[in-house]
């Protein structure tokens, strides 16, 4: 009788073959995409630190607590303005309001019975410890919005004191900006063929000096000049679809659940732009920290700040 064959020679059945030719498939796969990987990295290595950028910033947590920040510090200060404020300064403020977010139906009545009650019963409602402590509260955006800026920099947060008044200031002028960012969307009555380049410039002005006030001047003003226009292109896209979004969302919030469903759209809204804000503000600071652009913006050298202080980024 003839001896069996080895079971080196012994036919596979056609599932383990199958098996076979798939893990060597994806082994090959795994190896051609490391290679990729690795050829990116060394031909594009702004990709890299950019990735890098972004994962220490953390970009969607850091965006989210901007987002309730504003929002929470939002809500108050409109009540404040409506109580204080001079009439004409109200009517400024619903008006861009009204332009910036497209409000109609519902949404625009809510807006308007706010600053349509009497002067009086908002200030006894309010009153002026309330006011004030209100405006002292709104400096959490600041400090939030500070600790993204600085972030996205990598300035740790030991050995880097910036003074507090700063934060006074910036949300005393984003107050003052919010009144003229609706007759700047519309180009002063022009139109948008004059308000979205007008917007473009605004919000790339707006934070330039944003970054540069918050970060107590660590950096100078040319090497923040990238993330600004990125972070200025994006807000101002942003603007223009929240005028397409925000109006029907809101109203069917307002109808279906009530002012709570309007908290809803607006926190989710605010998230979204939280978070392009975020990534500006990351791609700018990696872009202008690659040695092409560094050396003509005398961009600080990245991680300067972490080996001299010692800590992580703020």
């Amino acid at each position: 009788m003839p001896a069996d064959p080895p079971p080196s020679a012994r036919p596979r059945p056609r599932r383990l073959l199958r098996a076979s030719w798939w893990q060597n498939r994806s082994r090959q796969l795994v190896e051609t995409g490391k290679r990729i990987q690795r050829r990116s990295e060394e031909r594009f290595p702004v990709i890299t630190h950019l990735a890098e950028r972004m994962v220490s910033v953390n970009i969607f947590d850091s965006a989210t607590r901007v987002a309730a920040q504003v929002f929470l510090t939002a809500v108050p200060l409109l009540f404040v303005i409506a109580s204080f404020a001079p009439h004409a300064l109200q009517q400024q403020l619903a008006a861009s309001l009204r332009t910036m977010f497209g409000l109609s139906g519902a949404a625009d009545q809510e807006l308007t019975d706010l600053f349509a009650g009497s002067d009086e019963d908002l200030q006894n409602a309010v009153g002026l410890v309330g006011a004030l402590m209100v405006l002292l509260s709104a400096t959490a955006v600041s400090r939030a919005v500070q600790r993204l800026c600085k972030r996205a920099w990598g300035i740790p947060r030991t050995g880097t004191r910036i003074a507090m008044w700063r934060w006074v200031v910036w949300i005393a002028v984003w107050t003052c900006l919010l009144m003229v960012q609706g007759p700047v969307r519309e180009g002063f009555g022009l139109g948008l063929w004059l308000g979205v380049p007008l917007t473009l410039v605004f919000q790339t002005g707006v934070w330039w000096w944003t970054q540069h006030l918050l970060l107590g001047g660590l950096v100078g003003w040319l090497p923040l000049l990238p993330g600004a226009v990125i972070t200025g292109a994006a807000v101002t896209v942003l603007s223009l679809t929240a005028r397409l979004y925000l109006p029907v969302a809101l109203n069917k919030a307002l109808g279906e659940f009530g002012a709570a469903g309007s908290v809803f759209v607006v926190l989710s809204w605010l998230i979204v732009l939280c978070v392009a804000v975020a990534i500006g503000l990351s791609m700018g600071s990696v872009l202008a920290q690659q040695p092409y652009l560094a050396g003509r913006l005398g961009s600080p050298v990245p991680g300067a700040w972490t080996e001299r202080a010692g800590g992580r980024p703020g």
